[in-house]
């Protein structure tokens, strides 16, 4: 583990590099992999990458080389080997917790590490916080869509409903004028077949009130002309 840090050393977040080497934040993260794979080693904030001073340097080298990404990662990981090796007063940022009170120079170190950490921290949980209320707003909206979309669905249910009740009824009362206005018409055709039926019986009567009067006029006239007849046989 890296034991390198300085007295009052400042931290670098991957943002923070990037705008230091003029780079895209994505290339940093690049460089950042390519060299641990290489065997590099960063401080880190659980899985965020911390950068010092060195590991800038280490950055600028490879943005600035004609090297392979490859080739120039094996050289910086020798020379940061190298590098951490020679340091006769470094210790890991793990085992700085039990350094003696009695070191200064030890505790300052121990302080700027821990101020680092709260630092990087601060920053993580600052994100946290923004990343929560965002996404609390979505599910907030997505709620309310939600709930339109269901009041939606509901009340175009109930207007159909609505609509074919209406509809039921209007045929059902339909039905029901067209059935009093059959029924009206069977009664007028009734009414129409009894009084065509009183005139033909009227007609009747009349016409065998007629034969009968005709037949007896014409007896009358038959025994008068018989009886005329008579006076000349005498």
């Amino acid at each position: 583990m890296r034991n390198d840090i300085q007295q009052n050393e400042r931290a670098y977040s991957t943002k923070e590099v990037a705008e230091e080497l003029n780079i895209a934040t994505p290339t940093v993260r690049k460089y950042g992999q390519v060299l641990e794979r290489s065997g590099y080693e960063f401080f880190k904030n659980g899985t965020r990458r911390v950068f010092v001073q060195s590991d800038i340097e280490a950055l600028q080298t490879i943005r600035d080389t004609d090297k392979s990404l490859e080739v120039i990662a094996i050289e910086l990981v020798k020379q940061q080997k190298q590098r951490l090796t020679s340091e006769a007063t470094g210790v890991a940022a793990a085992d700085t917790y039990d350094m003696p009170v009695e070191d200064p120079q030890k505790m300052r170190e121990l302080l700027v590490f821990i101020s680092q950490e709260l630092t990087a921290s601060r920053e993580m949980n600052a994100k946290l916080a923004t990343d929560m209320e965002e996404m609390k707003e979505t599910v907030g909206r997505l709620r309310q869509d939600h709930h339109a979309i269901s009041s939606g669905i509901g009340n175009s249910t109930q207007k159909m409903n609505k609509l074919v009740e209406q509809q039921q009824k209007r045929y059902e009362e339909m039905l029901e004028e067209e059935k009093g206005k059959n029924d009206q018409l069977q009664q007028e055709i009734e009414q129409m077949r009894k009084e065509q039926q009183e005139v033909w019986r009227a007609q009747n009567e009349f016409n065998s009130r007629l034969e009968s009067a005709m037949n007896e006029a014409g007896n009358e006239q038959k025994s008068g002309f018989q009886k005329f007849l008579a006076l000349f046989r005498k």
